[in-house]
């Protein structure tokens, strides 16, 4: 069992990051750690930055991620997986980035521009150990719904083994805590995200 674990999802609002991030701390829960969920908020809208920080261990207390302490990025949105990972990301650690971008109001209106992917990650590369690129939103489509990308990032780290829970245990906690109707859609999501990587 580790010490310390510490996980951070970034995306926007819509992207389902606080589900993914609750069912990575009932997941841990089930495999035996201590686990401190927090949710950190951008605007209170749609399209708004949306984080949730997750730490596993033996004990861990404080719900937020140390600064320059998160072993893994999940990145449902590569802009604001690069905002979170400049503060966040451990020089040991690992990012995993979907590809569609969602643009922030300042790039809507003019204000700014959306940088290329390219930029973004290799931004990352600078900041940590490994960036992992996954076309997440066409996975999600392809599993039947655009609304499947948080478990198609879930099931792309865990594929890569950067989750420290068995793959039975984060399968069951994801269909425990999907609704009825999704089940079938969300597992096949999790399994292209793991064939994936």
């Amino acid at each position: 069992m580790i010490e310390e674990y510490n996980i951070i999802v970034a995306g926007v609002g819509g992207q389902g990051s606080i589900l993914l991030s609750h069912i990575l701390g009932n997941a841990a829960i089930a495999e035996g750690y201590h686990v401190r969920v927090a949710e950190t908020y951008g605007a209170a809208m749609r399209g708004g930055a949306v984080s949730g920080h997750i730490r596993i261990g033996k004990s861990v207390f404080a719900p937020t991620v140390r600064l320059d302490n998160c072993d893994l990025l999940i990145g449902l949105e590569p802009l604001e997986g690069l905002r979170v990972g400049t503060k966040y990301i451990s020089p040991e650690g690992t990012a995993i980035l979907n590809t569609r971008s969602l643009n922030p109001i300042d790039v809507n209106v003019g204000n700014a521009v959306y940088p290329d992917l390219n930029i973004i990650s290799g931004s990352l590369r600078k900041l940590c150990m490994e960036v992992i690129i996954v076309d997440g939103t066409n996975l999600a489509l392809k599993a039947g719904s655009l609304r499947t990308l948080n478990i198609v990032m879930l099931g792309a780290s865990a594929g890569k083994g950067e989750i420290p829970i068995s793959k039975k245990i984060v399968e069951e906690t994801i269909l425990r805590m999907v609704p009825p109707h999704t089940k079938e859609m969300n597992k096949k999501a999790f399994e292209l995200g793991w064939a994936s990587v």
